[in-house]
């Protein structure tokens, strides 16, 4: 396992305890956070519930987070963790905010918009390029979900 490898856990490690916030409020549990220069500049989780704000994102938060402590609506050289394959709308969000990369957990095999269904970080008609490292915890990440819709599911959340 290389350095950086192991760097990317322990960030991805942060990233699954917001997840648990998330899901102790019965939000789908996805955890996100921001890094620059090897600091976390924000974390966030999924909380459109709680906020009846249908973009309140883990990603997004994070990102509204760091840009307020930054004073900057662009935040390159930043580093993205999140649990799960972003959205459209959070992809969207990256690119714009300038995020250098996008390290995630698991795939979204229904609305993933990095790898598994549009593919939009390969799109060459925007303007800025985000590289994409994935499977970073798959297990722990893709866990997370599947228990939480099982429990759903079951009727326990």
């Amino acid at each position: 396992m290389t350095v950086q490898h192991t760097e990317h856990e322990a960030w991805m490690r942060l990233a699954l305890a917001q997840a648990d916030l998330a899901r102790a409020k019965d939000e789908v549990p996805v955890g996100a956070v921001l890094v620059n220069a090897g600091q976390q500049l924000a974390a966030g989780y999924n909380q459109p519930i709680t906020a009846n704000d249908p973009t309140a994102h883990a990603e997004i938060v994070a990102l509204r987070s760091a840009a307020l402590v930054s004073a900057n609506y662009r935040l390159p050289g930043s580093v993205l963790y999140v649990t799960i394959e972003p959205c459209t709308m959070c992809i969207g969000a990256l690119i714009h905010a300038r995020v250098d990369t996008l390290v995630f957990g698991a795939a979204e095999p229904r609305a993933g918009a990095v790898v598994s269904q549009l593919s939009l970080a390969d799109k060459d008609f925007f303007n800025h390029r985000i590289q994409i490292v994935s499977g970073v915890l798959e297990t722990e990440c893709a866990g997370l979900m599947k228990d939480f819709f099982a429990a759903r599911r079951r009727g326990k959340t």
